[in-house]
């Protein structure tokens, strides 16, 4: 067993790497990219998803590699995870989210903290979040059910293309949404349209723990 302030610490570490990703290869592409919106959301693709891989693969023997509180929290409604974990690991994927995005502006020389106004609102960009959350957790449950070491690539390449399928480009985090409330740059969101993003989040998690533990049901690991 992983005791559980190794299991919180890579849940912190990998929620802060995956916002340091998102955030700082934002500016990257931002910077880089001339204006071209279509090419600066391409390098954000692809640096998110191949972070993605590598955190679940290495933390995932740790503490599962949730990085997301709507995933604790379907897991938790799962009865894998108990309520006081699900919480303590939603606690410090927040921090660690932040924490994230303090550490991408300093790697790029910008005011430590800041507020986005990246407006991200309508019902087009809320259920966007909830097709997004709820084909994680499917891509999830699906892939722990019948592919388990895919996991990390399967998670990957779902958000790779989430960020391209949705209106929203595929936020699908409280955590992440939250972090990147507090980064006036390419991955923000405007703080006023960040809690309508975490309702439809976590209503996503509910229903995909609900549909996948009737769709799963009684499937061995293969």
């Amino acid at each position: 067993m992983v005791s559980l302030s190794r299991r919180l610490f890579a849940e912190w570490f990998g929620t802060m790497m995956l916002v340091a990703t998102v955030v700082g290869s934002g500016i990257m592409a931002e910077q880089l990219a001339g204006g071209n919106v279509a090419i600066a959301l391409l390098g954000n693709t692809i640096a998110t998803g191949a972070i993605l891989v590598v955190l679940i693969t290495i933390l995932g023997p740790l503490s599962g590699a949730h990085f997301n509180p709507a995933v604790s929290f379907a897991f938790a409604l799962r009865g894998e995870i108990t309520p006081k974990i699900a919480a303590l690991y939603a606690i410090w994927q927040i921090i660690g989210g932040l924490c994230g995005t303090v550490l991408a502006h300093l790697m790029f020389e910008q005011t430590v903290w800041q507020t986005s106004a990246h407006m991200r609102s309508g019902m087009a960009q809320y259920g966007s979040e909830f097709v997004a959350t709820f084909g994680l957790l499917a891509v999830i449950f699906g892939g722990i059910c019948y592919r388990q070491t895919a996991v990390p690539w399967l998670v990957g390449l779902y958000i790779t293309a989430a960020y391209w399928f949705t209106a929203s480009t595929s936020f699908a985090n409280p955590a992440v949404t939250i972090a990147r409330s507090f980064t006036d740059s390419f991955s923000g969101i405007f703080p006023g349209d960040m809690p309508f993003f975490i309702i439809a989040q976590m209503l996503a998690a509910a229903a995909a723990s609900l549909v996948c533990g009737w769709l799963f049901a009684d499937q061995s690991v293969k």
